[in-house]
């Protein structure tokens, strides 16, 4: 018999060898064969068309929109005046030529570094009829610019409605094609669910905020019309206290309003709203959620609260992904994924949309909730009662793709592919949702990878052999 550091190697060797024949057989989905041309992404400079600004003395610019409330009845609009504060008031109607109804908002601005900001106005325009489409005037008393936006249809079990899906956008040529696309996508989004990480500024030295203002006047093409959905990202920290900035989110906080309150949250990060027939829980992924923290608190009162019967479809938007087969921001997600993933599979979340990694993934219907530090059970395993994960962090933004897979591809990842795009999720009533995924070198109606969703409350099969 061999000495007992021999007998460990021999051991060793045995058990490497039993792991490696077990990781050969833990196969999984596809890896698209499609290979995006390598190219450096490329912020627009500044004098780009997309940056431009409104002409006319102190014209209000970087206007977006996004629910206002709990059910779809009210909208906060907000927009940037760059000369001086200016009128606060929105004006709006349902007809384009009479807007008799008005409203004030208030008037905030900050200092970030050497930047100062111009004055940003939130003003939440209430008890809209669902629904209905809406005009409204702002820059009130200075130069005047109009714009539209339709409601949603009043909060029901088979309503349908279309999602966009985009996420750490960014503003290069890339984040323009994605825009695009999504702009010219045959399906039509009606509101955008945005998972983090907007403009970017922090790339730049001292986090240069003028950042956060191209990119406002680039996307409003598309905010200003239909509301977006905020999620907080990384690159929305802002947390730079080698330049004394020490207060974490401040250009965010100040610049995009998310109503918070009106779902019971302490803070702008964390909160949910309903629309049409999908209950969306946003979460933060870069705020406290550990046990007994606001956040942790908030969502165990939260999801008891979502009634099916109402809003059949649940979907949570975070950015940090959970399962990720990319060699990118690795085990980022995984501390979370084990606070809150119990939750997500008893009361049967449909889809969890993240952003983080530059590349697209979609998962099988898995979970991990086993796991603990005793047991050993540490695999993801199928699961119909748990969601589908989709990684949409591939808007285009001046950091590139994430091109480097780990191989080989797990088990629980259906499909994935290192290229940018948008996707929408299209509620036909509450049993049925299709999905699809658009990367931006095809044409507008390509669907690179598509998958019929089943309800996991109402409808809940297995949608494997449905998939693309």
């Amino acid at each position: 018999m061999g000495s007992p550091s021999s007998l460990s190697l021999v051991l060793l060797f045995v058990l490497l060898v039993s792991l490696g024949v077990a990781v050969q057989h833990c196969h999984g989905g596809e890896t698209s064969s499609f290979v995006r041309k390598v190219e450096k992404s490329i912020d627009m400079p500044l004098d780009s068309d997309v940056f431009r600004v409104p002409a006319g003395y102190n014209a209000p610019q970087q206007v977006h929109i996004t629910q206002g409330d709990l059910n779809g009845r009210a909208v906060i609009v907000s927009w940037v005046t760059q000369d001086e504060p200016g009128s606060s008031e929105v004006l709006y109607g349902t007809s384009e030529k009479k807007l008799k109804f008005s409203t004030k908002g208030k008037v905030t601005h900050y200092t970030y570094y050497n930047y100062t900001s111009g004055f940003i106005h939130h003003c939440t325009l209430r008890n809209l009829k669902h629904d209905t489409k809406y005009y409204y005037k702002i820059g009130i008393g200075y130069t005047t610019r109009q714009f539209s936006f339709t409601t949603p249809p009043k909060v029901g079990p088979d309503v349908p409605y279309t999602f966009g899906l985009i996420g750490d956008l960014g503003q290069t040529y890339d984040s323009n094609q994605t825009l695009t696309h999504y702009e010219k996508n045959p399906v039509k989004g009606q509101t955008v669910l945005f998972v983090g990480d907007l403009c970017y500024a922090d790339t730049y030295p001292n986090h240069n905020n003028v950042r956060w203002d191209t990119w406002g006047r680039f996307v409003e093409r598309c905010t200003a019309y239909q509301p977006w959905i905020w999620t907080t990202g990384n690159h929305e920290i802002d947390f730079a206290p080698e330049i004394g900035e020490t207060v974490p989110f401040k250009p965010f906080t100040h610049r995009y309003h998310v109503p918070y309150r009106a779902s019971g949250s302490t803070a702008p990060f964390w909160y949910s709203i309903k629309r049409a027939s999908a209950h969306i829980i946003v979460l933060a992924s870069y705020s406290a959620y550990g046990k007994y923290t606001p956040q942790y608190n908030w969502l165990e009162a939260e999801f008891p609260k979502v009634n099916r019967t109402e809003t059949p479809w649940l979907i949570v938007l975070m950015h940090s992904p959970w399962y990720n087969s990319y060699n990118y921001h690795y085990m980022e997600g995984e501390s979370m994924r084990v606070m809150y993933e119990p939750w997500f599979v008893k009361y049967k979340v449909d889809v969890v949309f993240a952003g983080h990694v530059h590349a697209y993934e979609r998962s099988e219907r898995v979970s991990n909730v086993a796991y603990n530090i005793v047991n050993g059970l540490c695999m993801p395993v199928p699961d119909p009662s748990a969601p589908v994960y989709i990684t949409i962090g591939d808007g285009g933004n001046i950091e590139g793709l994430a091109n480097n897979m780990t191989q080989p591809q797990p088990k629980y990842s259906a499909y994935r592919e290192a290229s940018f795009g948008h996707a929408t999720f299209d509620i036909k009533n509450k049993t049925h949702a299709y999905y699809a995924w658009h990367r931006n070198q095809d044409g507008y109606a390509v669907e690179a990878d598509k998958m019929w969703f089943f309800n996991r409350f109402w409808n809940a099969k297995d949608e494997q052999s449905h998939s693309s």
